[in-house]
């Protein structure tokens, strides 16, 4: 076969390929992989193309096309040169920018969204819908008209490759932000590029600390102008560039983003520790949520680095006054269009979930008592979108930024009406870009109560001053998920710590750049041999822009969890007391849709109907998939559910037995809008099941057949006017009549979405309460609007 007809090549098969696929990205060493292949007749029997791993790599290193290589280089700081790992950047914008896989999702200008036809209401999300692209877009065409920007997000961080021995590694990533945020985050769309390794030496051999500090910071930034020297010619004059869909364009990339934590942000920005790396606020004024600021000056901090060639006590003097450190020529000095000060993004990983959050949780531990909140996390019942922290959150340690999103979910709800010393108040503990900025200032105006329990002396965190930020950002880059620190925590984990554990930990910096380069050919050959042998004619996709729309599809299981359980099982098991009552009822009021039934009227004809079954078919769960709403061909996946099953005895060997779980859901009576509680009611379900067909059409009119899907509901009394003005959620009851809980039956397609309920717990949890029965013992309730943004925008 040749090479035009063999769609593996330059391997010589299907088995010739897969083998050297699975050799690179989920085999064992290379020397592991080579004694396989040295075993007699293993080589001949498989028909490989290669004998070892040396002859492999050959092969790959040869006759795969990859992304640009990396080429080492030495920087010399203070008489002394440093090993920097990099690829040159314009090539590798060009390839990601010319990647196939991107070429239907590409933005090449700047859009203003808005979510009313008025034109009111400005959307942002991704980052083209922001200001930046827009007024950078107007700057350039005075000068280049026509021109297309390609906006340059750059990551730094430096991270531990092993557990023992303090050996890190110091990866720079780049993406652009022409590919959408909903395609960037995803790693395994690849859409991030490894652009360098910086030198990781401590400087040891400079045995003063201010010193040591100051040529650390300067090793950084001639590092990173080392590798983004190519932008500042072409930022200014463009290049051609030519899209995965083949059209060629003039193309300017320009540096918009860095993204990073706190040390990195300081560290780019050449401001001192402790101080904002974005604007002029007084270290003491960082607390407050009124006190003026301004962005840092760019001109004056150009002016004084341009005095370094006056003289070195002129150029420390004017770099004091204009606020940084005396830094030689930082990497953003030359880069056309670009403030290092405005390009600082705010950090939701560090800044708000490893760092507010977790000095939060630390602070409401000492408030209200560890052995109390720790009480009332075990105590709240299940549901799709919580973790249940059976032992509690005040003891854990090394906790995750995800732990800690987690734990926000529920955390306000958990303090309500928690016992405080001096008998505080706890509930002073407390459209979206306008909510956000309530909600920070609610925070601000109740955080004095720390203070006053001894427990904070100020709050001149850069932390909690960061947060005065967002709302300008993300007006500015669009929404938080443009640049979020989390993407980069992630590829840590194939780019740098994989990779050191593939050397043998001598010049290894070497052996990763080399290992990954083998392993991105592989995986674009991979791609170009699915293209060739499944889908080789274009696509042309139509993504759409974001929207608030909440859609998503509701389904389950073809086929039922249990084929028929009786109405006697169905009341003893599920606890759906008054199943063949509130049947009766739903029959009757079906074959009487023409009136208005007063409740004794209903009462009587349900009387009447004689059900010729005594079981049903029932499902233990209801799944809410995603809905690939901007068309970039994102898999379905699992974004909500409600579970309905009975207690499941287990064995005493495994010991695998399940308590009874009965979710409760959002309800939709016919009325209710995509925002708002109105028409709205909060039910538990007791049983999801079906009739079968030909009973259905004897107990139905023909005109009114029921859906496939019924479920038995137990109600909760309807919300409230207004939520509680002190922590915004509503406060819910169960509905009894009689002294029994009241139930009907209800279309699955009324059905919303899952709820998550918070007890109300009073000054002491009660310690009878469990996860399993609290929604059967606890009377009142908080409708959680903190699990998800639909919840917030919603039940708010």
């Amino acid at each position: 076969m040749s090479d035009s007809e063999n769609p593996y090549s330059p391997f010589s098969s299907r088995m010739d390929w897969e083998i050297a696929q699975w050799a690179k990205l989920r085999g064992p060493s290379s020397t592991a992989f080579s004694d396989l292949l040295s075993i007699e007749g293993v080589n001949e029997h498989l028909g490989l193309s290669y004998k070892n791993s040396r002859e492999l790599n050959d092969i790959i290193d040869k006759q795969l096309p990859g992304h640009p290589t990396f080429r080492r280089e030495q920087i010399i700081v203070a008489g002394e040169a440093f090993d920097i790992y990099h690829r040159d950047v314009l090539e590798c914008i060009k390839a990601l920018y010319g990647d196939p896989d991107f070429a239907d999702y590409l933005v090449f200008a700047p859009e203003c969204h808005y979510t009313d036809d008025d034109e009111t209401v400005r959307l942002y999300s991704d980052m083209h819908t922001g200001k930046w692209w827009w007024n950078t877009q107007k700057k350039l065409d005075e000068q280049r008209p026509g021109a297309t920007i390609v906006p340059v997000i750059i990551s730094t961080d430096k991270t531990q490759v092993t557990m023992f021995h303090n050996k890190t590694a110091y990866p720079v990533y780049l993406i652009i932000g022409n590919i959408p945020k909903e395609i960037r985050r995803k790693p395994s769309r690849r859409a991030h590029v490894l652009l360098a390794y910086l030198p990781t030496t401590r400087l040891e051999h400079i045995t003063n600390k201010a010193s040591r500090r100051r040529s650390a910071a300067n090793l950084y930034h001639a590092c990173m102008a080392r590798v983004l020297s190519p932008l500042e010619n072409a930022g200014l004059d463009g290049l051609e560039m030519r899209s995965g869909d083949g059209i060629l364009r003039c193309c300017h990339p320009l540096f918009a983003c860095f993204v990073g934590d706190y040390p990195e942000q300081v560290l780019a920005t050449t401001v001192k520790t402790t101080e904002c790396p974005k604007c002029d606020i007084p270290l003491d004024e960082l607390e407050s949520a009124t006190a003026p600021f301004e962005i840092c000056d760019l001109h004056a901090v150009l002016d004084a680095l341009a005095t370094i060639d006056v003289g070195d006590l002129e150029f420390v003097q004017a770099c004091r006054d204009a606020g940084i450190k005396p830094v030689v020529h930082p990497f953003w000095e030359r880069l056309p269009y670009a403030n290092i000060f405005q390009a600082v993004t705010p950090d939701i990983l560090h800044q708000l979930y490893q760092g507010l959050v977790k000095h939060l949780l630390g602070w409401l531990a000492q408030a209200c008592g560890p052995n109390e909140i720790d009480a009332r996390c075990r105590r709240l019942p299940p549901n799709h979108h919580i973790r249940l922290f059976m032992k509690g959150i005040t003891g854990l340690s090394r906790v995750s930024g995800a732990e800690h999103a987690q734990i926000c979910c529920f955390l306000l709800g958990i303090i309500i009406d928690a016992r405080l010393p001096g008998n505080m108040s706890s509930t002073r503990l407390s459209e979206t870009l306008s909510l956000l900025d309530e909600a920070l200032v609610l925070f601000h105006d109740n955080k004095q109560i720390f203070i006053n329990l001894g427990i904070r002396n100020h709050f001149n965190l850069p932390k909690l001053h960061a947060t005065r930020h967002y709302i300008s950002m993300i007006r500015f880059f669009g929404t938080t998920d443009n640049y979020n620190t989390e993407y980069t925590e992630r590829l840590h984990i194939d780019l740098a710590k994989d990779a050191y554990h593939t050397t043998n930990r001598k010049d290894e910096f070497t052996q990763m750049t080399r290992w990954l380069e083998r392993k991105e050919k592989i995986v674009r050959h991979a791609k170009f041999i699915r293209w060739r042998l499944h889908d080789n004619t274009p696509h042309h996709l139509s993504p759409r822009p974001a929207s608030l729309s909440f859609d998503r599809t509701r389904t389950l299981a073809k086929h039922p969890s249990a084929k028929a359980i009786s109405f006697q099982t169905l009341i003893s098991d599920y606890g759906a007391t008054y199943f063949h009552e509130a049947l009766a009822q739903y029959i009757a009021q079906q074959n009487h849709l023409d009136e208005s039934l007063s409740r004794s009227r209903l009462e009587a004809l349900a009387a009447n109907v004689h059900l010729p079954f005594h079981s049903v078919a029932v499902y233990h769960k209801i799944k809410w998939l995603s809905v690939d709403a901007q068309g970039h061909g994102d898999p379905l996946i699992t974004v909500d559910s409600v579970h309905v099953m009975p207690r499941r005895t287990g064995t005493h060997q495994k010991n695998d037995a399940l308590p009874a779980r009965f979710d409760t859901a959002l309800i939709n009576n016919g009325t209710g809008q995509s925002v708002g509680v109105e028409g709205y009611r909060v039910g538990q379900i007791r049983a999801i099941f079906s009739i079968r067909e030909r009973d259905a059409q004897f107990l139905f009119p023909p005109t009114h057949q029921p859906p496939k899907h019924l479920a038995y509901i137990e109600w909760f009394k309807p919300f409230p006017s207004t939520p509680d003005s002190r922590h915004g959620m509503y406060k819910i009851n169960h509905l009894v009549h009689s002294g029994e809980r009241v139930a009907s039956i209800i279309p699955i397609s009324n059905i919303v979405r899952s709820v998550h309920l918070i007890p109300k717990f009073g000054p002491v949890a009660p310690r009878y309460w469990t996860s399993n029965n609290v929604l059967e013992e606890c009377d009142t309730f908080f409708v959680n609007c903190y699990i998800d943004r639909h919840s917030f925008v919603t039940l708010r």
